[in-house]
């Protein structure tokens, strides 16, 4: 799998995220992570038009990937992701994201994409911190308390598992988050945990 990491929306390398473009240029616009209680749906789904619009600007074939549509229908997931050369998954709230992941099945399917070269995960802020084994070190940023659907009522605290590092976006930004993500490098320095910091703008490539 390729991967275009950014620390904040599209961030400053999109001529490079053009050419990561595969012959299969469908790209699956994942925006669960601001289903959290409490949202801004009006905002939500502006921004969600906006980013669609982007992408279909850099030469990308984009189209909705609600996982809500999916859950308990892993199946149905599987061929819908099988027709895609991409995803682009959305910030807000990790723990969130990572609910709609389970009750989706998009966890299980995630497993059988990684091995494909020619795959592309793209995305920003929740949408990068889910890639890590432990959710943990961002628990004062985003609440993992928040359960806007009624099948989870825990947290989860595991992330998909693909680095043993945390990413901590808006690190020294212009960002709302900023500050509580100092805290949170702080608290991972305290324990030891590892962690890569990403100022908004920033992007981590693996092509």
């Amino acid at each position: 799998m390729k991967y275009y990491l950014s620390s904040y929306k599209f961030g400053n390398n999109t001529e490079q995220l053009k050419k990561m473009i595969s012959q299969n240029n469908k790209i699956g616009h994942i925006n669960n992570a601001v289903d959290f209680v409490g949202r801004d749906s009006d905002k939500a789904t502006k921004n969600q038009k906006e980013e669609i619009a982007f992408l279909n600007d850099l030469g990308f074939e984009t189209e909705v990937l609600n996982l809500q549509d999916y859950f308990g229908k892993e199946d149905k997931l599987r061929s819908k992701i099988s027709s895609l050369g991409a995803l682009w998954v959305c910030g807000g709230n990790t723990f969130v994201l990572r609910q709609a992941m389970r009750l989706s099945g998009f966890e299980n399917i995630f497993n059988e994409l990684v091995v494909k070269d020619d795959f592309l995960y793209a995305g920003y802020s929740a949408g990068i911190c889910i890639l890590t084994t432990s959710l943990k070190p961002i628990d004062h940023v985003d609440d993992p308390y928040n359960f806007p659907y009624k099948e989870i009522n825990e947290p989860i605290w595991e992330g998909l598992g693909i680095f043993d590092y945390s990413f901590m976006p808006h690190y020294d930004s212009n960002h709302p988050e900023s500050k509580d993500i100092e805290k949170e490098i702080q608290r991972c320095i305290d324990n030891k945990w590892l962690f890569k910091a990403l100022r908004d703008g920033e992007v981590i490539i693996i092509p």
